[in-house]
């Protein structure tokens, strides 16, 4: 059973409110309310796991050593040319389909 909510005043950009307004009108949220909440349950949650993150990171650091730019550089680099596009805009060359020869006529 969960616990009974509490009525909460805040003061928040007028942009926001208008953005969760269109998700209310759109269906995607029950009410402003319950917007504000499932938004308040998510940033629960991504600092959770950026808290698990930070703790991974000083384990490891702590194994390790410091973890430095430069490694993070050519990890990054590393990354790019490992990274395997499946989506989006690729080159010209790479979009285009292989031409078939045409017969010829005789």
């Amino acid at each position: 059973m969960t616990e009974r909510k509490q009525r909460l005043t805040v003061t928040v950009d007028p942009e926001l409110v208008e953005a969760a307004s269109r998700a209310v009108a759109n269906g995607q949220a029950d009410s402003l309310s319950g917007w504000v909440n499932a938004a308040l349950s998510e940033k629960v949650d991504r600092e959770r796991k950026l808290g698990h993150l930070r703790a991974a990171i000083a384990d490891y650091e702590a194994e390790f050593g410091e973890i430095t730019a430069e490694e993070m550089v050519a990890q990054a680099r590393a990354d790019r040319e490992d990274a395997v596009v499946v989506r989006g805009r690729g080159t010209g060359a790479a979009r285009r389909a292989p031409r078939r020869a045409k017969a010829a006529s005789g």
